[in-house]
């Protein structure tokens, strides 16, 4: 079994990070150059930075972040939020990023995956998904942090993503996101067993027991998280030792480049 990947996850509003609880009711709790830094100490294998605002408000990714940030910062750095061009893709990777998320734009024009993966390669393309359960025991897509349902079916989505040249889903259950309840093991599961590239599971987890709970139930291989580490409740190395302490291949010193 391949290493599984323990993410932190930056949601960054207006250059600070923050956490909400269903996409709703933003708190700020901190600098995001100086989290990055205290996750890559803590051994994390990637870090994820996330403009939560960029694609709601029409505002450009914050690159001079994303700069800052990888001068300082050695594990590799998966950016997302306003991404619409390839032009958007060069930018954010010349600024230091080493994978691009993108989700809106995706949807509203998929051919941006297949030209972003022929150009830049499979590796730099990330594409979020935020799924949400339907009445009908489904998953349905939503953009534009869960203000619009796509109609799309997340299963059929993912695949789709595949086809075109993805390198990794990122995906963000709607339902369990800020919960920490756990995380969305059926839709993890159903997704992972839907498609071939990695899956980073996203959105519930409360306690350690919800990282191993993820690995030992679902096909995910990374699991990411924001609010547990940003007010400190875990640091990734103690989600590291309880999954070493369940068998669970991890990586000892995180990522790094």
């Amino acid at each position: 079994m391949l290493a599984k990947r323990i993410i932190p996850c930056l949601d960054v509003q207006d250059g600070m990070v923050v956490k909400g609880i269903h996409f709703e009711g933003i708190r700020e709790v901190g600098d995001p150059v100086e989290c990055a830094v205290a996750y890559d100490r803590q051994g994390a294998d990637e870090i994820c930075f996330l403009d939560i605002t960029a694609t709601h408000e029409g505002r450009g990714t914050m690159v001079d972040v994303v700069r800052r940030t990888a001068k300082k910062v050695f594990v590799p750095l998966t950016v997302g939020g306003g991404v619409r061009t390839i032009d958007d893709y060069r930018q954010i990777l010349r600024a230091g990023a080493d994978k691009v998320s993108v989700n809106s734009a995706a949807i509203r024009n998929p051919e941006l995956i297949r030209r972003a993966a022929d150009k830049f390669g499979s590796q730099c393309v990330v594409v979020a998904v935020d799924a949400k359960r339907r009445a009908d025991g489904g998953w349905g897509v939503f953009i534009n942090g869960g203000r619009i349902d796509t109609g799309l079916d997340a299963l059929d989505w993912v695949r789709r993503c595949e086809q075109l040249g993805a390198g990794e889903i990122l995906l963000t259950s709607m339902d369990a996101d800020g919960t920490k309840q756990g995380f969305d093991l059926p839709l993890t599961e159903q997704v992972s067993k839907s498609i071939s590239i990695p899956v980073i599971a996203s959105g519930g987890c409360g306690k350690l027991e919800d990282f191993s709970a993820i690995f030992e139930k679902t096909g995910a291989d990374a699991a990411l998280a924001a609010s547990l580490f940003h007010y400190r409740e875990l640091t990734v190395g103690q989600v590291k030792e309880h999954l070493r302490q369940k068998g669970i291949p991890v990586r000892r010193e995180g990522g790094r480049r």
